[in-house]
């Protein structure tokens, strides 16, 4: 009698404990966008930054940072910069489009199914429009400012216009969100940069999590020293939101990654290598 084959085998023993074998997981990867402006981005006064003036005399350097996520055959955008400079305006070009930069990797724009933006400000959402057809994953109290007539709190949907009364699909999102179910990739609450503020936590199979800020936080001084920016909406969800986010990169050992700050560039592969 021939022997059945080890899979079968392996297959009923599972079953006769009452358990079917787990999927395997889905393989995640990781990419950091260059969504800046040419040259040098200078904020000249830094007390911008700092309700309580902490920084007067001082100035500093800031990038725009965006990211690819690959869950499987499906792509988020998380966040999506700086807008391409209108004609004849005074703003500087980018350094590269997402668009370009993802045909480097060989991925389409209608391949992108999820957009999720850590909040509605304008070095967040200008580049959002290139992907019409993908769902937008938006903070409840960012939406709601946003749809508002007039919009609250200084918000601008007119680059999230697809979304906010267009026809594009939104998904609002109040709390936290396991965007694909599995623990991979997570949006956190992280209010008061704007009502519905949130980072992102990514876990990676081999490189771990990485815990990236949104602006809960835009240089890694302010972060460590409770700094609330003087455009804040809310300062005590500020300063709740930071503590959170502290403690949510220490407590799960996470890569933490402040997404306007020069220094945390170099935390992740160069573009167009990924983090796996």
């Amino acid at each position: 009698m021939r022997l059945p084959k080890l899979a079968a085998v392996f297959g009923a023993a599972m079953m006769v404990m009452g358990q079917a074998a787990p999927p395997p997981p889905t393989p995640v990867k990781l990419w950091r966008l260059d969504c800046a402006r040419q040259g040098k981005n200078i904020v000249e006064d830094l007390n911008r930054f700092s309700d309580t003036r902490a920084y007067t005399g001082q100035s500093r350097e800031l990038t725009a940072s965006c990211y690819l996520i690959a869950h499987g055959a499906t792509y988020m955008l998380w966040d999506s910069g700086y807008p391409q400079a209108a004609p004849g305006s005074s703003d500087k070009p980018l350094n590269a489009t997402i668009v370009a930069q993802l045909k480097q990797i060989g991925v389409r724009p209608e391949q992108v199914s999820i957009v999720g933006i850590s909040h509605y400000h304008g070095d967040h959402i200008g580049q959002a429009r290139d992907f019409p057809a993908a769902t937008l994953m938006i903070g409840k109290g960012d939406y709601d400012a946003l749809s508002a007539t007039p919009p609250h709190n200084g918000a601008n949907p007119a680059p999230l216009a697809n979304w906010i009364g267009g026809p594009g699909k939104s998904d609002v999102v109040s709390g936290d969100k396991d965007v694909f179910g599995d623990g991979s990739v997570i949006m956190l609450n992280m209010p008061g940069h704007t009502p519905g503020h949130h980072s992102l936590l990514v876990t990676l199979p081999k490189t771990g999590k990485v815990l990236i800020s949104g602006d809960v936080a835009h240089f890694r001084e302010n972060l460590a020293s409770d700094g609330v920016p003087t455009f804040n909406t809310d300062r005590a969800d500020s300063l709740a939101s930071m503590d959170r986010f502290r403690a949510m990169g220490k407590n799960v050992n996470a890569i933490v990654i402040i997404q306007h700050d020069p220094r945390d560039i170099a935390k992740l592969p160069d573009f167009p290598r990924a983090a796996e």
